[in-house]
């Protein structure tokens, strides 16, 4: 299923509740899509996907060994959740079926809600108790950490589970079937409302956030900045957005708002804010305690992700 998923890597650090599946990749898929990423640590382990998803904007996959090795890797998770980057994160426990654990090592290293330890700072998770339900666990996984805006997800495969006997009938699903949705469009008289925001302004500032990556978006975006005339910021803790030499571009970006980027703000009559991070924050940093001077118009669906814990 990982290899019909077009994971093409797994980083890990070898750990025992997961040997079934390690001993599967290097076996019966000859550590080929997925390739095995050799690690010393579960953290270095998800810091590695998570550059991978920063450079190419796809998943790749990391195994955690049993409670221990995803407390190792809940900092690096709650990193990656933090940049919102699609990653597959495959845990496992010891035997569910207590009878089956081997004395001590398989108790210390079995949870009853292993995913509790990060399911505050991953988009969706599972357990699943059969081979059938692990392949149909993995296309979710996979559908939900590509979707916009994505975040990691966490599958827990039973140690027992791995190393027993596959049943027949077990398929791989048509994943024609399974693809992640596209973005939500806004509605049009939102849109329309916007146009008129920025139609009327005269001194416009765009900021660009976490946007497409694509030539055709930067395109996009430049084309837009150039129609309206707009000065724009960018953020150190997003991907380029906007060409830093551009004569637009107005201020040199930092991880918080400059004070030539906080008197960019106030100068603005219209802010257009395409997933910026923290818009409340840079706002706030402009103007103090004061409500904003211009028409703000934030463009994202960041808050899909925010559930009280963080």
């Amino acid at each position: 299923m990982l290899r019909a998923l077009d994971v093409p890597f797994i980083a890990l650090t070898p750990g025992a509740s997961y040997r079934g599946l390690h001993d599967s990749i290097v076996n019966h898929l000859g550590n080929e899509r997925p390739e095995i990423v050799l690690c010393l640590h579960e953290e270095h382990a998800v810091a590695v996907a998570h550059g991978y998803a920063k450079v190419t904007g796809r998943p790749m996959a990391a195994a955690l060994h049993a409670n221990v090795g995803l407390m190792h890797a809940a900092m690096a998770l709650f990193n990656a959740f933090c940049d919102r980057v699609p990653l597959i994160a495959l845990g496992a426990t010891g035997p569910l079926d207590a009878a089956k654990r081997r004395p001590w090592i398989d108790w210390i290293h079995t949870a009853a809600d292993q995913a509790a330890l990060v399911r505050p700072y991953v988009k969706w998770d599972d357990q699943p108790a059969s081979a059938a339900a692990a392949i149909e666990a993995l296309v979710h996984a996979s559908v939900a950490t590509r979707t916009y805006p994505s975040a990691p997800v966490y599958v827990c495969l039973d140690a027992a589970l791995q190393e027993s006997e596959l049943p027949p009938g077990v398929a791989l699903p048509d994943l024609a079937r399974h693809r992640p949705p596209a973005p939500p469009d806004p509605a049009r008289a939102d849109v329309e409302a916007a146009v008129r925001v920025l139609a009327d302004a005269e001194r416009p500032v765009l900021l660009a956030g976490r946007a497409g990556r694509g030539e055709a978006e930067w395109s996009a975006r430049v084309r837009l900045a150039e129609r309206l005339g707009a000065r724009v910021l960018t953020d150190l803790k997003a991907p380029a957005a906007f060409p830093s030499r551009h004569p637009l571009h107005a201020a040199a970006p930092g991880t918080f708002l400059t004070p030539s980027g906080a008197e960019l703000i106030r100068w603005a009559d219209a802010i257009l804010a395409l997933d910026w991070i923290d818009l409340g924050g840079t706002l706030s940093a402009a103007y103090g305690c004061d409500a904003p001077a211009a028409r703000v118009i934030s463009c994202s669906a960041d808050h899909a992700l925010h559930n009280g814990w963080s």
